[in-house]
């Protein structure tokens, strides 16, 4: 059954060394499910030895993209995306890149490095014993921070992805007893423009939520955000979409109407879809439910998402 969905604004192919999807894989299965859209945000590191540092050259990856983009024809449209792994210490790096390199939208991410305390989990354990979930987790948002204010981004993705991570050693990290992180960082949002990715991936992750939940969303609504966008974040084809519907679901029901969006021009509103907004209303949290509930139908039983 078609979904009819406008946009999956985050997407890995076999570009990104932790990925292995061939892009027309993407682009079959969204033609036959009635996806609008596609934004392929492969990998980008910048610090020597990361898994994508030098991975996949800049003209590869406008090749890969634009000759699918004319075979698909617009069904889907494709664009060029990048997911670019923000660290201070190389900020100005990055920022000469996409200066000179142009793409139609642009993610910036903080990720788990191997130089950091959630490199392994022997690491991990030994990093959050003895901590509370805001000691163990307040370097990561010190750099999502720092991404945020940075403005060198379109969207920041999985603003709180290092809940992947805790989770094991020191159980959920609600909304409720960090609220205050979470209004630092939306306040950094709004103040430089920067869209809010709700990423689903958490919804296939021992988080069991999206990131953000949904109630950070609707926090980021009332305290005046209009900037949200979301995305899949698959690295698997039997991850495309995974959870993506309920996501919508959760925007539309913090209030929002359209997801913000750039095609490497000014932004652009992508209105939600007029069902699934409606269906939103008395809808239960997706962040209630299990990992693997979120499992789309043409998903192959058994594969681990």
């Amino acid at each position: 059954m078609p979904l009819a969905l406008p946009l999956d604004a985050h997407l890995h192919t076999d570009l990104s060394p932790d990925a292995d999807v061939p892009l027309d894989a993407y682009a079959a299965l969204a033609r036959g499910l009635g996806v609008a859209e596609l934004a392929i945000t492969d990998h980008i590191d910048f610090v020597a030895g990361d898994p994508a540092y030098r991975f996949a050259d800049y003209d590869r990856r406008v090749r890969m993209v634009r000759e699918a983009a004319e075979l698909w024809a617009g069904n889907p449209a494709i664009r060029l995306g990048l997911e670019v792994s923000y660290e201070r210490a190389v900020k100005d790096e990055i920022a000469v890149y996409l200066s000179t390199h142009a793409y139609d939208y642009v993610i910036g991410s903080v990720h788990m490095s191997r130089r950091g305390p959630f490199r392994d989990r022997s690491a991990a354990a030994a990093w959050c014993a003895g901590k509370t979930l805001r000691e163990a987790s307040a370097f990561y948002f010190d750099e999502v921070e720092g991404a945020i204010r940075s403005g060198l981004f379109d969207a920041i993705g999985h603003v709180d992805f290092v809940k992947r991570y805790t989770q094991p050693y020191l159980g959920r990290f609600e909304y409720e007893p960090h609220a205050d992180i979470y209004d630092r960082l939306l306040v950094a949002l709004l103040d430089t423009g920067t869209a809010l990715e709700v990423n689903a991936s958490g919804l296939r992750q021992e988080a069991g939520e999206p990131y953000p939940a949904p109630a950070v969303v609707a926090r980021f609504q009332e305290l005046g955000g209009e900037r949200v966008v979301t995305g899949s974040d698959a690295h698997r084809v039997e991850q495309f979409l995974f959870g993506l519907p309920d996501v919508y679901q959760a925007i539309g029901r913090a209030g929002f109407r359209v997801l913000t969006f750039r095609r490497g021009g000014d932004r652009v509103a992508v209105e939600l879809p007029a069902d699934l907004v409606s269906a939103s209303v008395g809808a239960g949290d997706p962040g209630d439910a299990r990992p693997g509930d979120h499992r789309p139908d043409y998903l192959v039983e058994g594969v681990d998402a």
